[in-house]
């Protein structure tokens, strides 16, 4: 089955899943995870419509970015990023999903600085707790928004979260708390089949999917969290 094919049956999921809980189709973003895949690929994928691609290493990256100059196409770093690899990453990537401290929120914002550009950042959160995943806890969350409000070039739209995967709609609710009177840029992600559940539990706002180049789909960052998609509320003006 060609990417094009694959991508189809996607946005074909998407938009029965939006539609059936009120929603617009074209408020979803898909991101599709471009890592390990070659070049080739994200050609392919460009050419059926795909914008966005999300890869887990900045030097894997860096190549294919560097190979795509004439593509109109938006690069999303989703992994985790080592503070010696910001300035490259700042250059690079369009939207970065995975800042978990001060410090590197700072090395980000001055490294965009310097090169001219303005990421979007996502503030990583580990609501599960599990030892073997990057993120921030909870309680950290507070003084990197604090952080944020100083930043001269990036810009954090939001958060990604990392929850255990729910069985119901109502599961992620059990994240409220975490950035309470904030809205960001979308609402939680996860599964295609995640997703689903979560339309059809009437969550508003945009969404990040990440469609595998092999046809099955695992849990991408998740860009708010459950609170925020009750409250709809600003944060110092982000959208």
């Amino acid at each position: 089955m060609s990417v094009a094919v694959r991508l189809s049956e996607v946005r074909a999921r998407i938009d029965a899943a939006a539609r059936g809980a009120g929603r617009d189709p074209s408020s979803v973003r898909l991101v599709a995870v471009s890592k390990t895949f070659p070049m080739e690929a994200v050609r392919e994928a460009a050419a059926a419509g795909q914008r966005d691609f999300g890869e887990n290493r900045v030097q894997e990256a860096l190549e294919k970015i560097e190979s795509s100059t004439d593509l109109d196409v938006r690069w999303h770093l989703l992994g985790h990023v080592q503070t010696n690899k910001a300035k490259k990453a700042a250059a690079a990537f369009a939207m970065i999903q995975s800042v978990d401290g001060v410090e590197l929120l700072r090395k980000l914002d001055a490294a965009a600085a310097e090169s001219g550009r303005t990421p979007e950042l996502l503030i990583q959160v580990d609501l599960a707790g599990e030892a073997t995943k990057f993120g921030a806890r909870p309680d950290e969350v507070p003084a990197i928004l604090a952080a944020a409000t100083t930043c001269r070039a990036a810009r954090v739209v939001g958060l990604m979260t990392i929850p255990p995967i729910p069985d119901t709609p109502e599961a992620p609710r059990a994240a409220r708390g975490v950035g309470d009177g904030r809205r960001s840029a979308g609402p939680a992600s996860g599964s295609l089949d995640g997703n689903e559940r979560r339309f059809r539990g009437g969550h508003p706002g945009r969404g990040h999917y990440c469609a595998r180049g092999n046809g099955h789909f695992r849990q991408p960052p998740s860009s708010v969290v459950a609170s925020a998609f009750r409250r709809k509320l600003r944060f110092n003006g982000w959208v």
